[in-house]
């Protein structure tokens, strides 16, 4: 008979400070989420509502594989403007590639709880490295039904020493092959931010830091109760998202109801083999003074698969200050955005639960 939830006498220390996580909750057979997962109603997916979403209304899907042409540069802007979210295709990074960092992510979470436990907050050798569960959990009401392996690049030195040898070798090949499309994405982006050249203080502002994230979502015995992420919006510049083909990614979208009134409801980003999907940030928002859009999104629990995802955030660099860029202010737009220190920023952020994009107002004038 499966265990009963009761019978953890000590659910923290369990699934955070031994390193089991939710996915060794889930392997000793729980018949029902634990009341610390349990999320308030209004933060439950509504899945018979995001389901009548009309058809039509569907995240831009862009080819990159003719990047010469202008219209492919446009479709970037717009799709940055207008939904903060869209999907690329034949953008140069191969599947084997895409597919062994995948592979990495299962090995990983395969380890037993004694070897990733040697990555979590107490017990890692660096604050470069980070095995977790849920968000914030000293800081979340309801927990959320997702564990986590964070590796901030610093060298490739650092990351051959300490990063996790089940993943470092896919991890490092898979930020390399990502770095062209990277700065392609850039590049295009600056176009409509009156941005003629990515000199070396520009490229700090956009590409100074990079972290990437493997994230593991373990079947759910009770998927409408909990989320796998709450509502959020990332303080990258950008994210590259890779993830397979479970799906359960939704972002927040404006849409026209019968009567003609403005809505938001939630849009799913359906998996499409090979692609990449990606989303302004934050930090994004907040130099192009509000022209492109950090979007809400999240992730719900899954009842029969578990879910993997590997984000790469492309950020400034903590000790820049971000903040509208000067191109943006100089045909005399106001800015709407102070300038704020990135490292405050993400303090900011990591400090509390997942709030929705409240995380901006912390910029805002």
């Amino acid at each position: 008979m499966a265990p009963i939830v009761s019978e953890l006498s000590n659910l923290t220390d369990f699934v955070v400070k031994k390193g089991n996580g939710v996915k060794g909750l889930a392997e000793i057979g729980i018949e029902r989420v634990p009341d610390q997962y349990i999320q308030p109603i209004k933060e439950r997916m509504d899945m018979h509502q995001a389901l009548q979403m009309p058809s039509d209304l569907a995240i831009p899907v862009i080819d990159m594989s003719k990047w010469g042409d202008r219209k492919v540069v446009d479709s970037i802007c717009d799709a940055a403007e207008k939904w903060g979210f869209f999907q690329i295709i034949n953008h140069g990074v191969s599947v084997e590639v895409m597919e062994n960092v995948k592979t990495a992510t299962v090995r990983f979470f395969s380890s037993t709880a004694e070897e990733k436990s040697k990555y979590t907050k107490e017990n890692s050798p660096t604050n470069h490295v980070r095995y977790g569960t849920s968000f914030a959990p000293e800081a979340e009401s309801s927990l959320e039904w997702k564990d986590y392996l964070s590796l901030f690049f610093t060298s490739e030195e650092d990351a051959s020493t300490l990063w996790p040898p089940q993943c470092k070798d896919e991890a490092l090949e898979y930020m390399k092959n990502a770095e062209p499309v990277i700065r392609k994405l850039m590049e295009a982006l600056m176009t409509r931010l009156n941005v003629t050249e990515i000199n070396e203080n520009k490229s700090s502002l956009l590409m100074g830091s990079k972290r990437i994230n493997f994230n593991y979502y373990p079947k759910c015995p009770n998927p409408e109760l909990t989320i796998g992420v709450g509502r959020h919006s990332d303080i990258s510049n950008l994210t590259l998202l890779l993830q397979d083909d479970i799906g359960g990614l939704y972002v927040r979208a404006h849409c026209t109801d019968a009567n003609g009134s403005i809505v938001q409801n939630w849009v799913h980003i359906p998996p499409i083999s090979g692609a990449l999907v990606i989303n302004v940030g934050d930090a994004l928002q907040i130099m192009s003074n509000g022209r492109y859009k950090s979007v809400e999104h999240r992730v719900v629990a899954n009842g029969s698969k578990d879910r993997l995802s590997v984000p790469i955030f492309v950020n400034p660099r903590p000790s820049d200050a971000i903040g509208p860029l000067a191109e943006v202010l100089e045909t005399g737009e106001r800015a709407v955005y102070k300038q704020v220190l990135y490292s405050d920023y993400t303090k900011h952020f990591f400090n509390k639960a997942h709030d929705g994009k409240k995380t901006l107002d912390f910029a805002k004038i």
